[in-house]
């Protein structure tokens, strides 16, 4: 059995939704304690879009979640625990809002 050590969300957006992107992923961290990483403007690691990281402890999942379904506004966002089984959070552990984008996962 896996242990959850904590989330990630992935906000995935392009050069038209950046602002979008950003404004979710500020009012996020504003909103909760959680870490929002940075605006990659280009694919980083598996993700196949340009993305920013919102890490947080296993105790928000259920405030951060709904959250995210309810101001997403068509942003897709890529929801997966950190067990310390990076493939196994990326692929069977993973929750996806919005359209499945298809990962790199040969990096695991």
């Amino acid at each position: 059995m896996h242990t959850i050590k904590g989330y990630h969300a992935h906000i995935y957006y392009d050069a038209s939704t950046l602002a979008q992107a950003r404004a979710l992923c500020e009012q996020a961290a504003q909103t909760f304690a959680l870490q929002m990483g940075r605006m990659h403007e280009r694919p980083v690691g598996p993700h196949p879009d340009w993305s920013c990281q919102l890490a947080f402890g296993p105790a928000l999942i259920g405030e951060v979640l709904p959250w995210l379904a309810l101001n997403r506004k068509g942003l897709v966002v890529f929801l997966h625990p950190d067990t310390g089984d990076d493939l196994l959070d990326h692929t069977e552990h993973a929750i996806w809002m919005g359209a499945i984008r298809p990962l790199d996962l040969s990096i695991f």
